[in-house]
């Protein structure tokens, strides 16, 4: 029988060569690699410093709280755009947390199942053949993915060091620029966790006027800020003119896997994300909904996980510097993102991150995320599996110990 099936995938995902791709992409080969090592070193603990998800459990009481909304016959059926109750507590908790007030709650806020379904959507709502989004990089690539599915071109924003990992908007091609209606931002920043200040979220706005194109904040990591109150870029006089921010309750609150997020701004930007919302999904389970309502009014819960990142993000600082890296604590996020050594003192030689990242893992047995986008780097994560502060200074100690016995050449 004809397999008339491989003939019929859209271009937007490879067309006839959908499945036929033989490229490994970077998180197989750590996937693999993890597998390699494990094999050939059963009895040695495999540190993970590569996943960017929270090692812990949400509170307790926000737990709690989802067991008695699952209870109630009210929230089960669908939501759709979202409750009115998450929405309220959205525009309490940017005001109280982020000194953003007047929010409108009816039209302003909506929920979403998870950033990351917002940012494939938005896409949809703005993007035609032949338009442009600006995407900074190195980065979460999903509004670049959908841009491209809807006939439209990313055009890649460089993060450089010397510029304190923030996009330097005068490079962006005026021609570009003519195309361009989307600006995806991410602050704290992953990988690198750099932050932005007032004064940068300024000249974004500004930036966003002239050109006539919409801001799009992935706040993801907003709330793990080290060096003072956590800053949105609604804060900043003529944001929601310009833009939107999104909030993930997955950093915030430790509630992974839940998916929810909420995004605030600009009305119409928000109206037409509940448009395509609307015909991609019935909302997330009101129970859930609700169980970050409680968390959002419970906003000090937050403190504690970012004590936790901040306490093991200076031992592994200083770790790293010990072992040789050109270390430094991040203004927010739970990464630290270094140079990549050149080589070993045994005389191997490395080309990318890449090649560094599987070579700690087969011979340091210590997991990182490499990323090669502007210059080679890795990053790591202050998420690794611990039973309590006891552990965490072993964890870190032992991987400082397993790099300096590596011998790498910077």
């Amino acid at each position: 029988m004809t397999d008339f099936i491989q003939g019929l995938f859209a271009e937007r995902i490879g067309g006839g060569s959908f499945g036929k791709d033989t490229k490994i992409y970077k998180f197989e080969k750590i996937k693999r690699a993890k597998a390699e090592a494990r094999k050939n070193h059963p009895t040695t603990e495999l540190l993970d410093f590569g996943v960017g998800e929270p090692d812990e459990m949400a509170p307790s009481v926000v737990v709690e709280a989802l067991k008695i909304e699952c209870a109630k016959t009210e929230n089960r059926g669908y939501s759709d755009n979202g409750i009115q109750e998450l929405k309220n507590a959205a525009a309490e908790y940017m005001a109280s947390v982020y000194g953003v007030p007047g929010i409108d709650p009816e039209k302003e806020v909506i929920h979403s199942i998870g950033s990351k379904c917002a940012l494939a959507m938005l896409p949809d709502a703005f993007i035609n053949q032949g338009d442009v989004t600006l995407m900074t990089v190195p980065g979460y690539p999903i509004m670049a993915t959908h841009t491209e599915w809807n006939g439209g071109r990313t055009v890649k924003v460089p993060l450089l060091e010397e510029n304190g990992f923030l996009p330097d908007l005068d490079s962006i091609d005026k021609e570009d620029l003519k195309k361009a209606k989307l600006f995806y931002l991410n602050y704290p920043n992953n990988p690198t966790g750099a932050v932005a200040n007032a004064e940068f979220f300024k000249k974004v706005v500004e930036f966003a006027k002239a050109n006539e194109i919409i801001v799009v904040h992935d706040a993801a990591y907003a709330a793990l800020a080290y060096d003072g109150k956590p800053l949105s870029f609604l804060s900043v006089e003529g944001a929601k003119d310009v833009g939107v921010e999104l909030h993930s309750f997955s950093k915030a609150f430790n509630m992974t896997g839940w998916r929810l997020a909420f995004m605030a701004g600009n009305a119409k930007v928000v109206g037409a994300f509940a448009h395509v919302k609307d015909n991609c999904d019935s909302g997330q389970f009101i129970a859930i909904q609700k169980a970050g309502t409680y968390a959002m009014k419970h906003h000090e819960l937050t403190d504690k996980i970012v004590a936790k990142y901040k306490r093991r993000l200076k031992l592994m600082v200083d770790a790293l510097t010990t072992a040789g890296f050109k270390a430094a604590m991040p203004g927010g996020s739970f990464y630290l993102y270094v140079k990549a050594p050149k080589g070993t003192a045994k005389g191997i030689v490395f080309e990318t991150a890449e090649d560094v990242s599987e070579y700690l893992i087969k011979q340091g047995l210590i997991s990182t995320v490499p990323w090669d986008d502007t210059g080679r780097y890795l990053r790591f994560a202050a998420t690794f599996a611990a039973k309590d502060t006891e552990d965490e200074v072993r964890v870190i100690e032992e991987m400082g110990k397993r790099i300096k016995a590596l011998e790498f050449i910077f």
